[in-house]
This record gives structure tokens, sequence and C-alpha cells, in this order.
């Protein structure tokens, strides 16, 4: 799977212990930056990347990582066919795509630890979206509210 991958300087270090463990996995990443350390650097810069890139069907799922991982959610779903949201566990990130359909996951770097990140993002994407009507009709609704 191609996954694009993205932080600020809240989760710039997490990104590369990230990245690592996507390789290992046989999965193909795309850093979308930040490349370097700095700690004015602005999350909304790198979730949008991350974002497009998802959408423009460049890369199959996004990681994203800030402080928090609020901010980089609300900027991601701010791109239309993106469906972001902060997991913390790795329940949430796999019942988001299978059931949500999620295509970016964002982390908070400040709020758990490399080992529990590494489990969510696996979790992620080991996922698939399960196509139940229920879940199709959910899903639609999310599209018709994008489309205004």
């Amino acid at each position: 799977m191609i996954v694009a991958i993205g932080a600020d300087h809240g989760g710039y270090i997490l990104k590369k212990e990230l990245s690592d463990l996507l390789e290992k996995l046989n999965h193909e990443v795309l850093d979308i930056g930040a490349h370097s350390y700095d700690s004015l650097d602005d999350y909304p810069d790198f979730a949008q990347a991350v974002a497009q890139t998802v959408a423009s069907g460049k890369a199959e799922r996004g990681i994203m990582l800030c402080g928090s991982g609020v901010g980089a959610a609300i900027t991601a779903n701010k791109i239309k066919g993106i469906r972001a949201s902060v997991c913390h566990d790795a329940y949430s990130a796999h019942q988001g795509v299978e059931h949500d359909e999620m295509n970016v996951i964002c982390i908070g770097a400040r709020v758990i630890g490399a080992e529990s990140a590494k489990e969510i993002v696996s979790s992620f994407l080991n996922a698939n979206f399960i196509p139940e009507e229920k879940y199709i009709r959910r899903l639609n609704k999310i599209k018709k509210l994008e489309d205004g």
C-alpha cells in the first residue's frame, strides 16, 4: 500500500519511527515532511499536503502526526474525499476504516508513545472497509454533505 506520512515539529521524531515500521511492513512511504525539525512550522501545511496526496489517489492512506492530532484532523477533513480522525487506540483505528472508510489517521505524538502508535498504525493499515448496506448508506450521507 502507498502511505503518505507527514508531521509538524510535534510529531517529527515519531514520523521517523513510523516510517521505518511502514517500510518494514512493505508499504511504500511518501514522506510529505517535515524533513527537518522546525519548532515554528505549522501543522496545517503538512496535514493539507497529506490529505491532498490521499485525495488525489497518489496514496491510498495517510498518517498525520502533530502534538495532539486534533488540529491535523480538523485540517485534513477540509479536503474533499478525506475522512480523517484522531485515533489513540487500535479499535478506533480499524473500526474507522471498516465502518467509515477513514483514509487518514491523525495521531498526537505528545499523547501516546511510539509503541502504541505502531500498534495503532498497523491496525489502521490492516483494516478494510466493510461494504455492508448500512455502512455504504452512511458513507453516502457523508459524501452528500461534502458536495453541499
